[in-house]
């Protein structure tokens, strides 16, 4: 397994629906277990392939159960909704909040190329939801509400601001 490079908004490839898998290969299998990898080195929840630059529809999750593959899911039924922040690998240091349906159902395939169905909830259902976007092309700022933005900033970068800040005072 390897690590595979982030690519972050800006990049086209996170703009554009990606492209079906017709079969399970070992090359396809060699990208989900790196994506894996990826997802789990970033501390992420999940990964879709565009975000490590491949245009194809597998989509790696693990909402705190173990890790679920999905290749070319589609979403069949959801239902609820609920506000909530969302951040994303693709796009650092940004959170925001945004409406997902609360219960959804997905359908694809799994890593062996058998037929998967998939019902969840909570988190699981938003990252589904969210992972599943990056595979046509739409990004969290897309679906931000409003302007409002979550701001979360490190201990380390809020004393280099004020520092900044006092000096520029101080001139």
């Amino acid at each position: 397994m390897a690590k595979l490079p982030i690519v972050t908004v800006g990049d086209p490839v996170l703009e554009q629906r990606a492209e079906e898998v017709p079969k399970i290969t070992k090359k396809v299998a060699k990208l989900i277990d790196d994506m894996l990898e990826t997802m789990y080195e970033a501390n992420g929840v999940g990964l879709a392939a565009p975000q490590v630059g491949v245009s194809q529809r597998i989509i790696v999750l693990d909402p705190g159960d173990g890790p679920v593959i999905i290749v070319n899911p589609v979403l069949n039924e959801a239902s609820g909704e609920e506000i909530d922040v969302e951040g994303c690998l693709s796009i650092p240091e940004r959170w925001v909040y945004v409406k997902r349906a609360t219960e959804v159902e997905v359908t694809g395939l799994n890593e062996k190329g058998k037929p998967l169905r998939v019902q969840a909830e909570g988190l699981f259902a938003r990252a589904l939801q969210h992972e599943i976007d990056h595979l046509d092309g739409v990004l969290m700022l897309d679906r931000m509400l409003g302007e409002a933005e979550v701001v979360q900033v490190a201990d380390e970068e809020m004393a280099e601001a004020e520092e900044v800040e006092a000096a520029e005072e101080g001139e």
